[in-house]
């Protein structure tokens, strides 16, 4: 038995493990830098509750939502990016920045939404399930539309509506007090986008999801009591991308969009 080379061969794989932490923790901090730029660009970040159609959005973004109380605790100061997305990556697409962020938002006034046509709704309000320890409603995330958990379930879709309203609210209060910035990326819908290239490689960068933690996610994030593993070990609010490799060259896309990127108002 040769002690001494299996020894070497672990001392390379820590070294190589620590070497690709450092350098994932140098493209973090550059990307926070990139926010911070970003929100000296747009006047400082806004939230969803303040927010209307009226403001002069792009057509088309990146958004980047962060949430009071989840701080960065490795890659600097702050609070950290818990929600990274974006819209129109398929061909046919016409949604714009704003309609897929009033997606998210539900109604100003009365807090109703629809968590069939926003995953980010659909993630928090299993969290809040979870966190609650309630079973209903045992509607939530069924099919595409009311009428199909109906359907499935034996019941009315206005029963479906009725019953789903309360958690539709407390989602509706959760995202939309949280704070966001976005970037404009004007370019064609579809799935090679520069907004795809800028989201799933963001997403990537900052996921936990089974790598070293940079920006470990507190104990009392909501996220925590996600049914699905890849929100709560990546730290984010997002399901896909969490376990994909990033190719740091798109921080440079990245800071062409913040540099193209002016206020709203």
């Amino acid at each position: 038995m040769d002690c001494g080379s299996a020894s070497s061969s672990h001392g390379l794989a820590r070294t190589r493990l620590e070497s690709a932490l450092m350098s994932r923790m140098v493209d973090v901090q550059r990307f926070y830098a990139l926010m911070d730029i970003l929100r000296e660009r747009l006047g400082d970040t806004a939230t969803l509750r303040n927010c209307t159609g009226r403001l002069r959005w792009p057509s088309r973004g990146v958004y980047f939502f962060f949430e009071p109380g989840e701080r960065r605790t490795e890659s600097g100061t702050g609070d950290r990016v818990v929600r990274v997305g974006t819209h129109a990556l398929s061909s046919t697409s016409r949604t714009s920045l704003w309609h897929r962020l009033s997606q998210h938002a539900g109604s100003r006034t009365s807090g109703s939404g629809n968590h069939r046509g926003s995953i980010f709704r659909l993630l928090v309000g299993e969290a809040m399930k979870a966190r609650d320890m309630k079973h209903e409603p045992k509607t939530w995330g069924i099919g595409s539309h009311p009428g199909i958990a109906a359907e499935r379930l034996g019941l009315t879709a206005s029963h479906v509506r009725a019953g789903e309203r309360d958690l539709e609210s407390g989602v509706s209060h959760y995202i939309g007090d949280l704070p966001f910035l976005f970037v404009a990326a004007e370019d064609e819908a579809g799935p090679s986008s520069i907004r795809g290239t800028i989201e799933r490689n963001s997403i990537a960068l900052l996921s936990n999801y089974h790598r070293e933690f940079i920006d470990t996610a507190s104990p009392a994030w909501l996220g925590r009591y996600s049914g699905r593993e890849r929100v709560r070990e990546s730290g984010l609010w997002n399901n896909n991308h969490v376990d994909e490799a990033y190719d740091p060259r798109y921080l440079e896309i990245l800071e062409r969009a913040v540099s193209a990127t002016g206020p709203v108002t």
